[in-house]
Order: C-alpha cells, then sequence, then structure tokens
C-alpha cells in the first residue's frame, strides 16, 4: 500500500484550508450572479 501525503506544517494545512473557503465562497458568488443576471448567458 501506498503512503498518503501529508502536510509539512501548520501552515500547509491552513493555506489549504483557506484555499478551499476561497473555492466555495466562489461557487455561492457564481450562483448568485448567475440568478441576479437570468442564468449563464
Amino acid at each position: 500500500m501506498e503512503k498518503r501525503g501529508s502536510f509539512k506544517g501548520k501552515i500547509g494545512f491552513v493555506l489549504a484550508v483557506a484555499d478551499s473557503a476561497v473555492g466555495l465562497g466562489n461557487i455561492w458568488r457564481f450562483s448568485y450572479l448567475a440568478a441576479q443576471y437570468d442564468g449563464l448567458f
């Protein structure tokens, strides 16, 4: 079995969590803007 990758320290984990939060925020913003302007196109 292969060994899974892991974070080298706390800073890597914090950056990964922040990146996930930004991505989730972009998904919510896209949905909001699509609904505000009546769809994608």
